[in-house]
């Protein structure tokens, strides 16, 4: 009797743990389902409407155009929905623009021009390659061109305030031979001499009517969307705080005329390490300073209280 109400005992609890098991396989595609049904719905990708007067350096975009309007559509969904390097432009445009824009304002140049850096090197010291350089991407044949030394000591393209002076420079330069600032920027691009050339193959007068490559053919677009994100952060869905943007670290300038054996040495003098050195004058290209000409340089070093480190303040 006792046998048989084990064997029954296990036949129960056997049939338990199959039905358990065939509910636990009926139960989790449920479950799944309602959580990606949830995470469908917290997620949501929206088409962007079109904004009225759009327009760079005062110059309207003729998005009546539906060539036009499809190729600006496409710039703001790029630029919007790259989400993460949206939010470093942001961060980064805080700490450099103050530098950028009193040096267009100075120089004539419309303010809408600091996007152009933008779309160019993420505000970043980058190196194309095509061995373009900095923040403005200039090549080493322009930069000399327009007064800056390059050479494997010093590379003054790394240099934001100088290599903004040289853009300004051919800027003006391109406005001057093609007729307006859309152009300037195209030609920044591709070099006035080639969207000249276009202009005069293709018969037209404005940038918005000609057929460019694909990169030309994208810039004016890119350089606008940047600037319409970059200037309105909530309606295209950016949230930060002024907390979470970078920010310039003021300096002061040491003028040096003579040649700079050792950097770490040089840096120690002002209570910084080498990096901090470095990271403030980038157009240093070399643990030293040959310099033997005689040529005043300033160097920039940060103002006390805004690094700490073992070595140095």
């Amino acid at each position: 009797m006792i046998k048989k109400a084990l064997v029954f005992l296990g036949v129960v609890f056997t049939f338990g743990i199959l039905v358990n098991a065939t509910q636990d396989s009926a139960e989790k595609p449920l479950v799944q389902k309602v959580l990606e049904k949830k995470l469908v719905s917290d997620y949501n990708v929206y088409a962007i409407p079109m904004p009225d007067n759009l327009n760079f350096s005062g110059e309207l975009v003729p998005i009546e155009n539906p060539d036009i309007r499809e190729r600006m559509d496409r710039e703001l969904l790029v630029n919007t929905y790259w989400q993460s390097n949206g939010l470093l432009l942001f961060k980064r445009a805080n700490k450099y623009f103050p530098i950028i824009e009193p040096i267009l304002k100075e120089q004539g140049i419309p303010e809408d021009f600091k996007y152009l850096a933008v779309i160019e090197s993420g505000l970043t010291q980058a190196v194309s390659p095509a061995h373009a350089t900095g923040f403005w991407q200039i090549l080493k044949g322009t930069a000399k061109e327009y007064g800056l030394e390059v050479n494997q000591n010093v590379d003054e393209r790394y240099h934001i305030e100088k290599s903004t002076l040289v853009a300004c420079e051919y800027l003006k330069n391109a406005k001057k031979r093609l007729g307006s600032w859309t152009l300037a920027a195209a030609g920044y691009n591709a070099g006035v001499a080639g969207v000249n050339k276009q202009l005069d193959r293709q018969d037209a007068k404005s940038y918005y009517d000609l057929l460019l490559g694909e990169e030309t053919g994208r810039y004016v677009f890119r350089i606008i969307a940047v600037k319409e994100i970059l200037s309105n952060p909530k309606q295209y869905g950016f949230n930060f705080s002024e907390k979470d943007l970078y920010t310039h670290i003021p300096t002061f300038n040491v003028l040096v005329d003579k040649p700079i054996s050792d950097f770490n040495e040089f840096a120690k003098q002002y209570a910084i390490n080498y990096k901090i050195l470095k990271l403030h004058n980038p157009w240093l290209r070399e643990t030293h300073l040959n310099n033997s000409t005689s040529k005043e340089y300033l160097i920039q070093i940060p103002r006390e209280g805004y690094y700490t480190s073992e070595t140095g303040q």
